[in-house]
């Protein structure tokens, strides 16, 4: 049995015609996933009781939910009731989630099977998945590369074979940008289409729950699973979107400002080819213009620090997370100090950016301005799809980059979510698909749809997906 190849409706096929059974098949993938993972290092935990309890279960009920023993990885900010929830972080290094997220709620009714909890960068901050307080991941098409971030350790168990479908969270780009460097695909659906309840919050304004798979028609029935409306999430929606009747009759947009001088030329022709591809099969294509994308990573970058900065602060080892010294200290300070000492450059980076941006005296002049620029960019993007049904992107300028190269370098990292942060910034949802390779590395090519229209926008991916 290929591992590798299996999507969701291999395994419910192969299941419902007797050809293995949930054990099995389980079993199999839990000792291809603690090869691997010695390997890329792509879990931090492997969850093999959970696992085969859930697979013993599937067997002996019989039922036909949408992922009926399908194998799922899930990234280590997401709650998943009696395990390790460490957000890749020494604060939460034996923290046991309490529940399960509402996510995970969804998942397991439908049949999943929960293999591990997937590394990531500290707390979802950074781009590279370098700055996990534990290890690493490795690309499984190099292992000399990145796989990207921050959820980049889900995104190489799916990219390895290691589990079929994944979920992880997009801040800024944090599920597309790893699915492009690792060859998979990667979805962030529109914020408030998928409960929050349970992932551990970065910038609440700004997360979101994705999901990885190898193509758009598992993407597709994963996120069916864990869209909805939850009383848990005050910000979470039910809106029903309409497919497309005839996808030859759909315009796409190319915003020129995604075509800019300072692109990897390599990265920029494999998505241009990809766009050929489009438009010889019918699709209509036309350019557009963004005019406020230049500004967006800045302003993305106030927005997410300042929410950081007051996200962060429950981690106090008084209250919750992780107390460092017996006894206690003397003072809070002095509490604070030892026990918040504990989070790592990247975080320390984001809380003091995030703090100074929101402090008396700055308040208008940094955080009040990025939200004003945000509602510009929303603007842009109301009057694009006046005109277009989708647009069309490189998902990450920058092919997957050297383990150590730029982890010295923060805004080296943080300009390879250049072209992902929009869509957090606009509520918009976006999906990266395989847009083939170049110097033998993955090429992502991005779609954005329009607030909402998630189905819609997933549907024309699919048909992208085939054509190119």
């Amino acid at each position: 049995m290929n591992l590798e190849k299996l999507e969701i409706g291999d395994i419910k096929s192969g299941l419902s015609q007797g050809d293995f059974t949930s054990v099995d098949l389980t079993t199999e993938f839990l000792e291809k996933t603690k090869e691997k993972n010695k390997e890329i290092s792509a879990l931090l935990s492997i969850t093999e009781n959970l696992a085969l309890r859930q697979a013993k279960e599937v067997d002996e009920n019989k039922s036909e939910g949408l992922l009926n023993g399908v194998p799922v990885v899930v990234k280590d900010n997401i709650l998943v009731e009696g395990e390790k929830a460490t957000a890749a972080s020494k604060i939460l290094e034996h923290f046991r989630a309490p529940q399960d997220a509402t996510v995970i709620e969804k998942i397991k009714k439908e049949g999943a099977i929960i293999l591990g909890k997937g590394n990531m960068d500290e707390f979802a901050m950074g781009g590279s998945t370098e700055t996990s307080a534990f290890f690493p991941t490795k690309n499984p098409v190099d292992t000399t590369k990145v796989p990207g971030g921050s959820s980049g350790g889900p995104a190489a168990a799916v990219a390895a074979g290691m589990a079929p479908i994944g979920l992880g969270s997009d801040t800024g780009g944090s599920v597309r940008q790893p699915a492009g460097f690792c060859g998979i695909v990667g979805f962030k659906p529109s914020y408030g289409r998928v409960s929050r309840n349970g992932l551990m919050a970065m910038a609440s304004s700004l997360d979101q729950i994705g999901t990885f798979s190898k193509s758009v028609k598992d993407t597709e029935i994963l996120f069916d699973v864990i869209k909805g409306r939850d009383e848990k999430d005050s910000t979470s929606v039910e809106i029903e979107d309409g497919y497309p009747d005839n996808l030859k009759d759909l315009c796409v947009g190319i915003p020129k400002e995604y075509f800019v001088d300072g692109i990897n030329k390599k990265v920029k022709n494999k998505v241009e080819e990809g766009i050929e591809k489009i438009k010889k099969a019918g699709m209509s294509v036309t350019d557009i213009s963004l005019p406020h994308t230049e500004y967006g990573l800045a302003c993305y970058q106030i927005i997410m620090a300042s929410e950081v900065s007051a996200n962060m602060a429950r981690y106090d080892g008084i209250r919750y997370g992780l107390e460092v010294d017996r006894p206690p200290a003397k003072s809070i300070e002095e509490a604070y100090f030892k026990n918040r000492g504990k989070f790592g450059e990247e975080v320390k980076r984001r809380i003091i950016l995030g703090t100074y941006a929101l402090s008396s005296g700055y308040y208008d002049d940094y955080y009040m301005q990025a939200e004003k620029v945000r509602e510009l960019i929303r603007e842009d993007f109301r009057k694009a799809f006046k005109k277009v049904d989708v647009i069309i992107t490189p998902t990450s300028p920058v092919l997957p980059f050297g383990i150590g190269e730029k982890i010295e370098d923060p805004l080296a990292i943080y300009l390879a979510d250049m072209f992902t942060v929009s869509a957090n910034l606009a509520d918009l949802p976006g999906i990266s698909i395989p847009a083939g390779k170049a110097e033998g590395l993955p090429v992502g090519m991005q779609l954005m749809g329009e607030r909402f229209a998630d189905e819609k926008l997933l549907k024309i991916a699919e048909k992208v997906e085939e054509i190119i």
